[in-house]
């Protein structure tokens, strides 16, 4: 399944803890035990939240301590972007009072249950409810992690579940569709560059039927758990249950919330398929593959180690390379994959994938890393497809273009890093957008109408700018522009990415852009359901270098090959050249082309090309002659005679002229 996700403008959040706070802001004052706050109590007269905490050495005290905050008035003015205000509460970890004042800390646990799917859209919208919503761009169905805002304030599409203002009891419900067992849950804030809106506490209810509800309680005291929240709009707060909860569904009860704001949330929960004991529900099957590869996300040791046991197992058809470096100096490794590896035929096309240009968008490098496993495991058991592709065509891996982004987001893990983090490169550098601007600059001459006549549209120049030694380009991107100038690409796909364009203007590339999944680092429990959504599109793209024609453009007197030559297809305003050995691809759809060869110092040539719907490119050869001027030139610089029937012809020439 290709994706299709569209990148909107986000909020940048800060990067920084989500739970703890400097204890001098907090006041010692002696009180009952922790009640349910209103919003509307909070909202109008209240900066106080009740939060219980121990002594410096871990002892219990009879007193919870007070968070004692000063307001900021937050005016929201539309179409202008507000400075953060300071939240009600700051997240601390879980920890509920007994009745008798003392604190029982909650245990320190594993996240083990993967997410339900709110965020990858597993869980649809109609499993999602809530007590009430501001309008229909806020209402549950947004309530997912990490889902992203439209432009505009009051978007149909907008970044958060909201419920009214006048709600005092609100809550955000997820239909499981069959007992689980629930063991987290993880919040965020609302999406949005007009306003700050987030749930700072919230409980947590559990029911079979909808109707009978149960509280997540404290061990040794019994009560509800009170959940700390978030403290931005970004960040990813993660709380594990005290004790997991087998249920249907499970109910987020906001306690808490922005002063000023409104009870806003993204969610995602952490729950284990079980088997329902009155076999009322067929259990869930979890997503497999039946492929043996390794799925589990890699950070960059454990890449190369990956790669390196793909190269021992299948030495004759792999070579792995590196075209450069990052910024924090970690290699950017290519597996290369074909029958002659490490060196170009003639005639066979080079093709290319790359992944990880956002270092946070793991989805692409596991899928490229899984790939080269499937090659090497299917060309040793003779799987014909696999065979084809790698006696046909030269394959080039790039797995992770942003290594040190994505060593970041592979710290904080798949449900935490949120929707920026990691990201960019270490230098804050986006090389989604560092590739140089070459639309721009031919847009304009396509208005004055000074396209194809005087500017092209193909091999377009790097601007004077993007060459100076001050320019911001990343050593990511140098590295990746010399890796597309060194190699004669004829297809490539970047796993999300805005270099296409570049790779089609610079370059004789063809390349699209794909977006892989609504979850950019997917749980690695749901990797083999992506590996089966995905392999056969991969698989497929790459045979789409088979369609169109190809050919070698040689010398007519030597037989020698051509290096760039020129190949135009009548019709099409986008040329391409030809290879240092001679030869070229040009993709083309089925029907007849009038296709010419011309090169420097050589008269050109026109021929019919026809593109049938059989499989493979359709052989189109050119035998170029050189120019009586070419031919006087290469005589004369190599010190021999003029012979006389180009001394004639010359004659001729200069007679015509006169």
């Amino acid at each position: 399944m290709w994706g299709l996700l569209l990148a909107l403008a986000a909020f940048a959040p800060a990067v920084g803890p989500a739970l703890g706070a400097p204890r001098n802001s907090v006041l010692d004052l002696v009180q009952p035990a922790t009640t349910k706050v209103p919003g509307s109590i909070l909202a109008r007269n209240s900066s106080l939240a009740q939060l219980p905490a121990e002594t410096a050495n871990g002892t219990s005290e009879q007193h919870v301590r007070i968070r004692i905050i000063k307001k900021k008035k937050v005016i929201m003015k539309k179409r202008k972007k507000l400075t953060r205000p300071t939240p009600l509460v700051t997240a601390r970890p879980l920890v509920t009072p007994t009745p008798a004042g003392t604190l029982n800390p909650a245990k320190k646990q594993e996240t083990g249950c993967p997410p339900l799917g709110l965020e990858s859209l597993r869980v649809s919208d109609s499993r999602l409810e809530a007590s009430s919503s501001q309008s229909f761009g806020l209402g549950p169905h947004r309530g997912r992690l990490n889902i992203q805002s439209g432009l505009e304030d009051g978007d149909l599409y907008d970044g958060a579940w909201c419920a009214e203002e006048q709600d005092t009891d609100p809550w955000f419900q997820v239909d499981a569709g069959h007992p689980t067992r629930f063991s987290g849950v993880i919040t965020q804030g609302r999406n949005s560059v007009w306003r700050y809106d987030w749930v700072t506490s919230y409980k947590v209810q559990f029911s079979n039927d909808s109707r009978t509800w149960w509280g997540s309680r404290n061990h040794s005291s019994g009560m509800d758990a009170v959940f700390p929240a978030n403290s931005d709009p970004e960040t990813p707060v993660l709380n594990l249950l005290p004790e997991p909860q087998v249920a249907r569904f499970i109910r987020l009860l906001p306690q808490t919330w922005l002063q000023g704001g409104t009870p806003c949330l993204r969610a995602e929960i952490l729950a284990c398929p079980v088997s329902d004991p009155n076999d009322l529900f067929l259990e869930a099957s979890a997503p497999g593959s039946s492929d043996p590869l390794d799925f589990r996300h890699h950070n960059y040791k454990a890449m190369r180690k990956l790669m390196k046991q793909v190269h021992e197992q299948c030495p004759n058809i792999t070579r792995i390379y590196s075209i450069g470096k990052s910024y924090q100096g970690l290699k950017l490794y290519v597996m290369e994959m074909s029958d002659q590896p490490g060196e170009h035929e003639l005639g066979e096309p080079e093709v290319r994938y790359v992944a990880g240009m956002h270092g946070n968008e793991a989805l692409g490098r596991e899928l490229l890393l899984l790939l080269m496993q499937f090659l090497c495991h299917e060309f040793l058991r003779g799987n014909p497809r696999v065979t084809r592709l790698l006696t046909e065509m030269r394959i080039h891996l790039l797995p992770s273009m942003n290594p040190d982004g994505y060593e970041i987001a592979y710290h904080r893990g798949s449900e935490l890093v949120g929707w920026a983090e990691g990201r960019w490169n270490n230098q804050s550098i986006d090389l989604n957008h560092n590739f140089a601007d070459l639309n721009t600059p031919l847009w304009e001459a396509q208005d004055d109408g000074k396209v194809p006549h005087i500017v092209p549209n193909h091999h377009l120049p790097l601007p004077t700018y993007y060459t100076l030694p001050n320019a911001t380009v990343a050593p990511e991107t140098r590295a990746v522009i010399k890796w597309m100038k060194r190699i004669p690409f004829v297809l490539s796909a970047n796993l999300h990415g805005g270099m296409n364009d570049f790779s089609y203007l610079h370059t004789n590339c063809f390349e699209v852009t794909v977006e892989l999944s609504c979850d950019k680092f997917p749980h690695e429990n749901e990797l083999p359901q992506e590996w089966e959504n995905n392999k056969d599109a991969l698989l497929t793209y790459l045979e789409q270098v088979r369609m169109g024609i190809a050919g070698v453009v040689r010398d007519k007197d030597t037989e020698l090959g051509i290096a760039d030559a020129v190949i135009a297809v009548d019709g099409i305003n986008h040329d391409v050249t030809t290879a240092w050995g001679g030869d070229y691809w040009r993709l083309l759809t089925p029907g007849d082309y009038m296709v010419t060869a011309s090169a420097e110092g050589y008269h050109s040539v026109t021929r019919n090309c026809r593109v049938t719907f059989e499989e493979g490119p359709f052989p189109c050869n050119f035998m170029l002659t050189k120019t009586p001027k070419q031919r006087l030139r290469e005589l004369l610089a190599a010190g021999a005679k003029v012979p006389p029937d180009l001394r004639r012809r010359l004659e001729r020439l200069r007679g015509q002229k006169d």
